[in-house]
Formats: C-alpha cells, structure tokens, sequence
C-alpha cells in the first residue's frame, strides 16, 4: 500500500487492522497478507476521509531555528506555525482555483501535534520547510527513492574555478558515499560571480556547506527557494501557509 502512494506504512497497518482495507472488493484484515501486483487495493470511504484531513504546511523558515527536535538554547521551526503567523493563501503563488471563499478571509491554524518535517534545514539557513502529518507526502520528499529537487540560493566567498564547479556538479563524496549529480548554475539576474543556484535530489546533513568547503568555498547564505513544483515565491520569512489541495510537488 505504501509502494502504491495509497498511505503510509504505519497507516497501512491500522487501516488494515481496522478492516478499511479492500483488495478486489474483499475486507483485508490480517497484517502481512501477501497479494498478486495485478491486484486492485481500495481503501473504504472512512480511510478515505482520515486521508483527506492530512496537513501539509509550508514555511519560510528564518535562520535561528532548528527544523527537527529543538536544541539547547534554540527553537523548532514548528513553533512558528500560530495564527498571527498565517499567510493567506490569495497572497501567495496558490493556484486560485484552490482557494474557496472561506480560505480567502482565514486560514485554519493546523495543531502542530503530529507535524513532522519532510526533509532538514540548518540552524544557519533559511527559506522553505514542509511540515506534514501525511506519510504520502513524507515519503515523497524524503524516502529512499526520492528524485524530488530541492533549489537554493547560495551567497559565498572564494573563487569559482571551473574544476571546483565540475566538482560540485559531479564528483564530490561526503561521508565516504559519492553525492548525487547537483546542477550548478549563476543565474542571470544575479549581478555578482559570488552567488550561485544549486538544485539536489538529496538531503545530506549540511550537504551544501560541506561541498563548498571541499572546494574552498564560504557559504555566507544560503535559502531554499524551492521543492519540486512548489516555489517559495512570496512568502515572507517566519510565515506559512497550507499545500493547496491542487498543489503537488
């Protein structure tokens, strides 16, 4: 069910053990139960709605905070997400035909229990964080065979040779393990040689700043502007605002 997108494994499981599940019309409810791949997996209309009450937030996140459990002296991006926090959805890039009248006046502040974030965002960085109670989108972001790209602004200092842009692009290990192909590019309504846009499909711990270093490079800043098909674009920092329902990344 997991493989399929239907649900994540934990929810798999309590859907099954709660008899939501069907598989060519038939209750499953035994855990482990094996089926054919030509099989046909439905989940009822109560699995249904747990499905559709998921949460998925999108936040700028400032420098300062931590994106995972909090440390000393310092705090969880997920505190952020208040009601004087919230950018309305007519503000932002969301697709209009995702927005209801409802949505227009208010947004509903989501309750931060069961919020977790899909994929890390350094203490020293900023931009665009997903918080989400949905293991759908969780496994999207971060699972293990996840090609979503995730797009930075990096500020630095040091000189950009052509050997250490190559090595940045393709050529780079951290941790003994060889990093993915990154893409690597200047663009063109940046003025300065010491700023560059980097676009990965992984998230190592601190993955950027440690391949500048290997290049002799000094990330000065660096902000996540973008993941898959979903732009930071306006959204001031230290705000959020809900994945619309017609948004996908």
């Amino acid at each position: 069910m997991a493989q399929r997108g239907l649900c994540s494994r934990r929810e798999a499981d309590r859907f099954i053990e709660q008899g939501l599940v069907q598989v060519d019309g038939k209750v499953i409810d035994v855990l482990g139960t094996r089926i054919d791949a030509r099989q046909i997996i439905t989940l009822t209309a109560s699995a249904q709605k747990t499905q559709l009450s998921k949460t998925t937030v999108l936040l700028n996140k400032p420098p300062g905070y931590v994106s995972g459990l909090p440390e000393d002296g310092y705090t969880c991006a997920v505190t952020l997400i208040t009601r004087q926090n919230a950018h309305q959805p007519s503000q932002t890039n969301q697709p209009k035909t995702s927005q209801t009248n409802s949505q227009r006046r208010t947004t509903p502040t989501p309750k931060r229990d069961g919020l977790a974030p899909a994929g890390r965002l350094d203490i020293d960085s900023s931009g665009l964080i997903v918080f989400t109670n949905d293991g759908r989108i969780a496994k999207q972001l971060i699972g293990a065979d996840s090609e979503i790209e995730k797009e930075y602004q990096v500020g630095f200092i040091g000189t950009l040779t052509a050997d250490a842009q190559a090595l940045l692009e393709h050529g780079l290990s951290l941790d003994g393990k060889p990093l993915k192909p990154a893409n690597i590019q200047t663009p063109a309504n940046l003025q300065t040689a010491s700023k560059l846009q980097i676009t990965l499909t992984e998230g190592r711990k601190r993955q950027i700043r440690r391949m500048c270093e290997l290049v002799e490079l000094e990330v000065i800043s660096l902000i996540r502007t973008r993941i898959g098909r979903i732009k930071l674009a306006d959204l001031p920092r230290g705000k959020w605002r809900l994945l619309g329902k017609n948004e996908h990344f």
